[in-house]
């Protein structure tokens, strides 16, 4: 068919930051006939599943919601149903995600004091913390940050945050995008008592994109009383009313649920712990072959690095990428000669970057295929490098670091 892509021997191998792999076994789980989501037994899916959901969030206290949409109406969710027309938010734009969630909240009504930062840098601790001890009178209503920027490979210091809001003993909500770091990377809703979590089921949690997965704290669900936002479809309480007995207020994706559960199971199997050193051990690997290829992350400092995602920098003009081509030709390249997904620059840094994903479903084995065809891909773009250079460096890592968690498992 005209515009279809060619068959390739193989698959196509997703490394852009979402959506990711999704496992065989949760690929399985979904591949079933179609369900009555209002039969007897359904709750003895959906109950357990939002009970486990706690474990991946790290919460006690908090309440899980799950609603048929994007991280993007997560976000919505999040404002909508805790705050009101004119309510003021303090928030930071650092990336294309940030900027997208400042740019909703303006959408909706709401007044926005946006701190704007430099990309390739995280959340700037003290101007929030600042902007909140010169909030005399406690107008700002919410703290909304993203938790790892994916356009530029970024992730922020949000138990930071919350030690600055407490510190100056702000009341303020905190509302964290964590659509491409939960359930990968380190998250602890509890611990850094987060207010309103966001996610999305195409990235960590290892599914295809459709469902926006929340989690709200005792102090988050109680605004929805006074929240004047109009909200029909992404209201809570409709969720709060039937999410007790197992139940959803309009037709749920229920293969989706079907791979949600599976993908909870293998979660809590790896033990979050374990998933947020893997993902830590084969970002560590993927930043040693940038390294050795002579190339630099968009992050700007290594406390920003993101361990689901890197941004690599080919500035045009550089002597890498002199005509200012180079970063969508190995995207190009990637995709259409080695079968491969990169992800691309986005707005401010669109044509200046590529992006390695190594988040979700991914070990050494299928981050060395990354790394290879990245390098093919490089040398037929003209980059100058050392072929090889990158994947030995990777593997000299990883060799010498070993999983130590699938080592414990082998002596059990």
């Amino acid at each position: 068919m005209p515009g279809q892509k060619l068959s390739f021997p193989g698959r196509n191998y997703l490394f852009a930051p979402g959506p990711t792999h999704i496992p065989t076994v949760v690929q399985n789980a979904m591949n079933v006939p179609m369900e009555d989501h209002r039969a007897p037994d359904f709750p003895e899916l959906v109950k357990p599943i939002l009970r486990d959901l706690k474990k991946v969030f790290l919460t006690k206290t908090g309440t899980p919601f799950i609603f048929p949409a994007t991280g993007t109406a997560g976000w919505e969710v999040a404002l909508a149903n805790t705050l009101s027309p004119g309510d003021k938010i303090l928030t930071s734009r650092f990336g294309q995600f940030s900027h997208l969630w400042y740019d909703l909240a303006k959408r909706i009504g709401l007044e926005v004091e946006l701190i704007d930062t430099k990309w390739g840098n995280g959340i700037e601790i003290e101007k929030f913390k600042k902007a909140l001890a010169n909030d005399k009178d406690k107008k700002i209503k919410a703290v909304v940050v993203c938790h790892n920027e994916t356009a530029t490979g970024v992730t922020s210091d949000i138990a930071g945050l919350r030690k600055a809001m407490d510190q100056v003993k702000h009341p303020a909500l905190l509302m964290v995008d964590g659509v491409s770091s939960i359930a990968s990377v380190e998250f602890r809703f509890d611990k850094w008592k987060v207010d309103i979590a966001v996610s999305g089921s195409q990235k960590g949690f290892m599914l295809p994109a459709g469902l926006a997965i929340l989690c709200f704290s005792k102090k988050a669900l109680a605004m929805r009383k006074t929240a004047k936002c109009k909200r029909c479809f992404l209201d809570i309480q409709d969720h709060i009313n039937t999410n007790k007995d197992g139940f959803f207020p309009y037709t749920p994706p229920v293969n989706l649920l079907r791979g949600l559960r599976v993908a909870i199971d293998l979660l809590l199997e790896e033990g979050m712990e374990n998933v947020f050193a893997r993902h830590k051990r084969l970002a560590n690997g993927v930043r040693a072959a940038i390294k050795a290829w002579g190339l630099k992350l968009a992050a700007s400092s290594p406390k920003w690095q993101s361990d689901t995602v890197s941004a690599i920098w080919l500035e045009p003009g550089s002597k890498n990428n002199p005509d200012g081509k180079k970063a969508m030709e190995v995207i190009s390249i990637a995709y259409h000669t080695y079968n491969i997904s990169l992800g691309a620059g986005l707005t401010q840094v669109a044509g200046k970057v590529f992006r390695i994903g190594h988040l979700g479903d991914n070990n050494e084995t299928r981050m060395m295929a990354a790394l290879g065809a990245v390098e093919m891909a490089m040398i037929d773009a003209g980059i100058k490098f050392t072929p090889g250079s990158g994947t030995g460096a990777a593997a000299k890592y990883w060799t010498s670091n070993p999983n130590k968690a699938l080592k414990k498992k082998k002596k059990k």
